[in-house]
């Protein structure tokens, strides 16, 4: 039997292997800043800060933490939408040694407590409109120290006098003192605005960041993804993004920064090819998400069926009030992409929308429907390069199926996670070495195979209830 059927059907200029650097994830924006200094890193609401520019802010930052006391190793927390301070504080951390942990900032108090707690976060970059939650937080926390920023601090400044005088008061954003042991980040800037980036050596093999997903039980595991896993999964998709156009594609980076979804197939894989990201903040203000497409030409739009779907049915863009022709290739995930949604989507904008499967433990993409070759409605795709899938019998968690035959999900491959923070029984049961010698991630995602390598989610293996 093929076992690997889906190399056939690989793009051309797709390669079956990848050679992969040993260079920890900052590497990303080091060579973008070398490669595209002066090529928009960031766009907000106006606001373009460099790849050179965004390189050094990272550099300060990393540099304020050291003096802070952060030591390699340490859990800094992140709790804000995406921002140019995202981006910042994200890069600033792990060249100061420390592993991001990035939460959601609608999260309510208790949910922010588990990821704060298990991670034994100390320090934490947070948005000024949600500071007052991140106080009662700290209150039933370890968290010492809050790094404070406001949404305006990178606008350009006629926004910026007009924010502070229509908006900042309204929407919670201003803040008149901090607490004793916090700081605002844009002071942290201006004092290490010279500071070079710290001499901390971080290896491939040191921890990158931890990604908490409650998943379908409930229960939240932290993800703990190294640097080495973060690279490959990063350039797997580079290698897969055959029609992407280094240093000329501007990507619409809706999909949160705080998941690794929109980490890695948002930022990390945007910066690979020196590609400008347009921050949105809040991806339901669907206004703002379609303002940014018709300004900015985005001509990459990683997203959900959700949006795609909101965007098809919004009176202005079925009236034409919008240019979406920019848009060239949209990497669909999170839940199955209806037949119906993709081709409106499709013939609304003239671009692709390509389904693909991921997940925190991988530490997103894992399959992905080929950009040129056949896009099969229904499919997640087919395996990424140096991914190793198939499908075992649910009963005896081994015996290989046959292709058309339903089985769960495995996989193995140089992205896989290091395991679960802190749940040794939860990686046991997760990552298992099998006769082959390799360990392999079970998925719990029951799926069939066609006879070209393309897989087909049919259901979860804990929501089956056998008789």
């Amino acid at each position: 039997m093929n076992n690997k059927p889906w190399l056939a059907h690989y793009d051309k200029g797709v390669p079956q292997t990848i050679e992969y650097p040993k260079v920890p994830m900052f590497h990303f924006l080091e060579e973008a800043a070398r490669k595209y200094p002066d090529r928009a890193c960031t766009i907000f609401k106006g606001a373009v800060i460099s790849y050179k520019e965004m390189n050094a802010l990272s550099d300060h930052m990393a540099a304020a933490l050291v003096e802070m006391g952060v030591k390699k190793g340490d859990r800094v927390g992140i709790f804000m939408p995406n921002t140019p301070q995202f981006v910042i504080a994200f890069f600033g951390i792990m060249k100061a040694g420390g592993v991001v942990v990035a939460v959601n900032p609608t999260y309510p108090v208790d949910e922010i407590l588990t990821p704060v707690k298990d991670a034994g976060i100390e320090v934490m970059f947070c948005l000024s409109r949600f500071y007052g939650k991140m106080k009662e937080v700290r209150a039933k926390s370890n968290l010492k120290k809050i790094i404070v920023t406001n949404i305006k601090e990178t606008l350009p400044p006629v926004l910026r006098f007009l924010f502070t005088i229509a908006k900042e008061k309204k929407e919670g954003d201003r803040i008149d003192t901090l607490d004793a042991n916090d700081v605002l980040m844009q002071d942290l800037l201006k004092k290490h605005a010279s500071s070079p980036k710290p001499q901390v050596e971080v290896s491939p093999e040191d921890t990158a960041l931890f990604q908490y997903s409650g998943g379908t039980t409930g229960v939240p595991k932290g993800a703990v993804a190294m640097h080495k896993n973060v690279v490959a999964n990063t350039l797997q998709m580079k290698a897969w993004f055959v029609t992407a156009e280094e240093g000329k594609e501007v990507t619409l980076m809706g999909i949160p920064l705080f998941h690794v979804y929109g980490m890695i197939a948002g930022m990390a894989f945007a910066m690979t090819i020196g590609a400008s990201m347009v921050m949105v903040p809040n991806a339901r203000d669907l206004k703002d998400v379609l303002e940014n497409i018709s300004k900015f030409k985005a001509t990459l739009f990683p997203g959900v069926p959700l949006l795609y779907n909101a965007i098809n049915n919004h009176p202005d863009v079925k009236a034409g009030k919008y240019d979406l022709s920019s848009i060239k290739a949209c990497i669909s995930g999170s839940a199955a992409l209806m037949k119906d949604t993709k081709e409106t989507f499709e013939n609304l904008t003239g671009g692709k929308v390509f389904e693909g499967f991921g997940m925190s433990e991988a530490p997103t993409a894992v399959t992905c429907n080929p950009l040129l070759g056949e896009n099969k409605i229904g499919s997640i795709g087919m395996p990424l390069p140096d991914v190793e899938m198939k499908l075992i019998n649910l009963d005896d968690g081994e015996t290989e199926m046959a292709q058309g035959e339903i089985g769960e999900i495995i996989l193995t491959g140089p992205q896989m996670m290091k395991g679960y923070h802190n749940m040794p029984t939860e990686t046991t049961n997760s990552l298992r070495q099998l006769k082959d010698g390799k360990t392999w991630l079970f998925t719990g995602d029951i799926a069939r195979m066609d006879e070209d390598g393309y897989f087909y989610i049919v259901d979860r293996k804990k929501e089956l209830i056998k008789p």
